[in-house]
């Protein structure tokens, strides 16, 4: 049976408010309270959701999880060439193919283009997904912004594109995206600077549970004083979650901006960190022989 993966982002939402407003930790009891729910339940939806328990869970949650991240997950990007795309190894395991739309769309706006558009559920609440007839070109996370601005802030990128809606044309990517539900790998086509483009291509050599500085990524891509346009770069990221803007982080461990919402942000890189964590013990639990 398939969660009901909004359901669940919202309780999320809610558990990082409460454990927030706590003064101490919150034992799996008391925080399921706050929640209005069992114990029990709470205890299956977290590990339903994620793979760990919520008490484990509300650590990564917590404010200061992104410092302990940089301590024990941190990626450091040696040089350009590491964050290369040649051969692929460090991609996502559903693309198919990474491609920039050319200079000369990009300065059209999108003339002739044709942009495709659907609402989806994910784990992280409800998303904004499009496409072009190459490849996934726009993800936004609408519970923080609601779902008007994020269409006006992606359709934006574009302003001269054809936009129609066809979730139909759109579903495939989209459960491939977010589920990992799908026969064939998942395309990406983007638009952006060439300095946009570099940094995605950082972003993208950032393994899942790990995280990087801002930094550290304007160091990879030959430019160390960068610093401010890069951080400007990862926030104009238009394919959120697949090309992981979310890792980046400050180098004082504080999380930083987000595009949509530093919830959304606290709760992917909970969910990813939580998620490595359950994979390590599942692989270590696996008899050798």
């Amino acid at each position: 049976m398939t969660p009901d993966h909004r359901y669940h982002y919202h309780v999320i939402r809610r558990a990082i408010a409460e454990i927030d407003a706590a003064s101490a930790p919150l034992s799996l009891d008391e925080l399921a309270g706050r929640m209005g729910m069992s114990p029990a339940h709470f205890q299956r939806l977290f590990s339903r959701w994620v793979g760990v328990s919520p008490k484990r869970y509300q650590q990564y949650l917590a404010l200061g999880h992104a410092r302990s991240l940089l301590q024990e997950r941190f990626t450091t990007l040696d040089t350009a060439d590491a964050v290369g795309l040649s051969g692929s190894g460090r991609l996502h395991d559903l693309f198919l193919k990474w491609e920039s739309m050319s200079p000369g769309d990009y300065a059209r706006g999108g003339d002739g283009l044709t942009v495709h558009w659907g609402f989806f559920d994910s784990p992280f609440g409800r998303a904004l997904v499009m496409g072009t007839n190459k490849g996934i070109c726009g993800i936004g996370f609408v519970e923080e912004t609601g779902e008007d601005a994020a269409m006006a802030d992606l359709a934006a990128r574009w302003p001269r594109a054809e936009f129609t809606e066809n979730r139909a044309a759109l579903r495939p990517w989209a459960q491939a995206a977010f589920f990992g539900q799908t026969t064939e790998p998942t395309p990406l086509h983007v638009i952006g600077t060439p300095l946009q483009i570099k940094v995605w291509e950082a972003l993208l050599a950032i393994p899942s549970g790990h995280v990087t500085t801002y930094s550290e990524i304007a160091e990879s891509i030959g430019n160390r004083r960068a610093v401010r346009a890069v951080g400007s770069a990862v926030g104009r990221n238009p394919i959120s979650f697949l090309i992981p803007c979310h890792r980046a982080i400050r180098k004082s461990g504080a999380l930083g901006g987000y595009h949509w919402g530093l919830p959304v942000k606290r709760a992917i890189l909970a969910w990813e960190a939580a998620r490595t964590e359950a994979d390590a013990s599942a692989t270590n639990r696996v008899p050798r022989g």
